[in-house]
Formats: C-alpha cells, structure tokens, sequence
C-alpha cells in the first residue's frame, strides 16, 4: 500500500513538472526538450504529456508536433483569483448581516449545478448544518442561495436541470415535484429573495439575497441561517429591506449599474 502510495505520488510530481515546464517555457516545446529539462526519458515523458492534453491543459501544433499550454490553468488562476477577492469584499457585508440578525451568514456560488460555499461567518456558540462549511456543496432545489440561481435560469436550462436533477425528499418540506418548484422559483423571482424552510434540514431555515456583477449576472448569493426556532418570520420580515440593501451594495462594489 505505502509503496504505490509512494508511486502515486512520484507520478503526480513528474506529471506537475512537465507541466510547470511547458507553462515557464519559452515558447512552445519539441517532446526531446521537455524530456531533456525535466530529467526523464522520452516515452515516459510522451505519456505525461499525453495525460495533458486530453485532460485540457496541453495542445499539440499539427504543424510543428512542438507542444504548448492551453489557458486552461489561467482560467483555473483567475477563478481563485475571483473567488478569493469576492471572500475579501463581501466579508465585512456578512459581518453587517450577522449582527442585524444575531445568526451565522453564508456565501455561496454556483458550481456544476450545485450551491457552492465559499465563505461561512458563523455567530459564536450557534451551530449549523453540516453542508455549510466552505468548500461543501449543496442541491440547489432545497437550498436558499440554490433557488436563487435556479430562478435566474432560462426556461431551457431548468428544463434541463429538471431532467438531469433528481429531486430527493429530506424531509417533510422538501420540494420533490417539478410543478411545485416551478411556482416556488416564479416567487423566487417576484420577491428577489428565496428561503430554504427546514428543506434540506428539519429545524434550519435560511432566507437568502442574490449578488450580480458588472453584467448583470448572479455571481453569488448570501444567506442567512440558523434554527427555525430562532429565524422567525417576526424576526426576518423587519429585517428584509436592509438585507436587501447590504446585498445591493456589495453588488455595485462589483460593478452592478454600470454597464447595465
């Protein structure tokens, strides 16, 4: 076990020292020069090169045969980049939010259909539920921030969400049938804002404001949550214009109105 551990890892630092070759380079590279500079042999290196381009971050010249790296890892780059300055400015929004409503704050982007958290402020000595932490992914069907993208989405794209989707019942109140859900995102999108009542999790609810970009587009969205016990509506619904106007602001930090 340790000794394909061993090989495993051997395999992934070769593979990642090609791969920072061909991205130092300086210009695109014959196969004999890769191998030359990153010690190994040919047909060794072939495959790790091989291994590259059909995972994307690679092409080969038809041309020239010579070997040259895609924008593939800039795009990677660039959406850490993205994610970690939206963490940076939306920080201190959550922390606005969080003691407007006394509870945990969380933000979240979309990710292959799924509720992605990227940052999560939680109110000391309150607990969440399990899914919210960052780099966790939730179904957006049953999920506050998720119904937000989901209501955003053209009649086509949530059609083809609907058939790709299962919508699995967690508890009494999930949302199964597509009808239902249908509604509930047209209210979604009348209101501007979207709960998540003890949908994923009996006894947690959360209700959730989206963030656009320069576009126009939903970048983000942020919630927030805590026990339904605690998050009533007596409690949110006073609350709800100056949520709307925190997410609002962060939305023109990044850029919304203008040039939309």
């Amino acid at each position: 076990m340790n000794e394909r551990k061993t090989q495993g890892n051997q395999s992934g630092e070769k593979l990642l020292r090609v791969l920072e070759h061909l991205v130092s380079a300086d210009g695109a590279q014959k196969l004999q020069d890769i191998a030359k500079a990153v010690g190994m042999n040919s047909s060794t290196t072939l495959r790790f090169v091989n291994t590259l381009i059909s995972c994307g971050y690679v092409r080969q010249d038809e041309e020239t045969a010579q070997y040259m790296p895609t924008f593939k890892i800039c795009a990677l780059a660039n959406r850490m980049h993205r994610e970690e300055g939206l963490r940076r400015i939306a920080r201190p929004y959550m922390e606005r939010l969080s003691d407007l409503f006394g509870e945990s704050v969380c933000l979240a982007i979309e990710e292959n259909r799924k509720a992605v958290y990227v940052e999560v402020l939680r109110v000391k000595n309150q607990s969440l539920m399990a899914v919210q932490a960052v780099g966790n992914a939730a179904q957006m069907y049953c999920n506050g921030i998720g119904k937000l993208f989901l209501a955003a989405y053209s009649p086509e794209e949530l059609e083809q969400y609907f058939e790709d989707e299962e919508l699995v019942r967690h508890t009494k109140y999930t949302i199964t049938e597509k009808g239902d859900l249908r509604k509930e995102l047209e209210l979604v999108r009348r209101q501007g804002y979207a709960y998540d009542n003890q949908e994923r999790e009996m006894g947690a609810r959360c209700v959730a404001f989206p963030i656009y970009d320069s576009t126009g587009k939903i970048v983000a969205g942020m919630s927030v949550t805590g026990p339904y016990s605690r998050l009533t509506d007596e409690l949110i619904e006073p609350r709800l214009d100056e949520f709307r106007r925190i997410t609002d602001e962060l939305s023109r930090r990044l850029g919304y109105g203008m040039f939309c």
